[in-house]
């Protein structure tokens, strides 16, 4: 699993004024939850990027006065009119303690409906899953070989047994759906059988 590492600084003040001196030398403020106390702490908004604008599910070494922990995001915010990111949570990767995280999940193969004219459908981009830090991954791996028309892969087709999957099971994560053009060539098929 990739991991980017970052360089932060302990925040001493709190408060508004504080948190705007930081964002003003395109600073981040943060959180660190999880472990055996918070972590406020700031870190440039450059090195952020990389973690935060990515659809990688990945880890940040966050280095903070010579100590290093290992977290995932956790919750990020962004400034309602600039888009800007003005605050991170993350969650410190704690050995032998579960964690929430949420994993992108990733389709593999050439399903069969696809290949009969249908067309794939995700429904569901990543999964909720509760798990030990060392079954952590960057994404789950969906293969849709056998799908055919009309039908579906579900939450609970998903084989995982590292990973407590917190989805409902019924809900479908892709779907291989009939195109227009195939039930206009069917609906024509069904006129010629009937004219015969």
């Amino acid at each position: 699993m990739k991991t980017i590492t970052i360089k932060g600084q302990l925040r001493t003040e709190s408060g508004k004024s504080a948190t705007r001196q930081i964002r003003s030398q395109e600073n981040v403020p943060g959180v660190i939850y999880g472990g055996e106390k918070e972590i406020n702490f700031h870190a440039s908004a450059k090195e952020l990027k990389p973690l935060v604008y990515t659809s990688e599910f990945q880890k940040a070494e966050v280095e903070i006065d010579g100590k290093k922990y290992t977290t995932i995001i956790k919750d990020l915010q962004f400034d309602r009119v600039s888009d800007k990111l003005i605050h991170i949570d993350l969650l410190e990767l704690v050995e032998g303690k579960k964690l929430i995280a949420t994993i992108p999940v990733k389709m593999a193969g050439n399903a069969e409906g696809v290949k009969a004219g249908g067309k794939l459908v995700t429904k569901l981009k990543s999964l909720k899953v509760k798990c030990l830090p060392k079954d952590l991954k960057e994404f789950i791996s969906l293969d849709i070989t056998n799908l055919k028309l009309n039908e579906n892969i579900r939450v609970e087709d998903v084989q995982e047994p590292a990973l407590e999957i917190m989805n409902s099971k019924r809900i479908p994560i892709a779907s291989i759906v009939m195109t227009r053009q195939l039930r206009q060539e069917e609906a024509a098929a069904d006129k010629d059988a009937k004219k015969k």
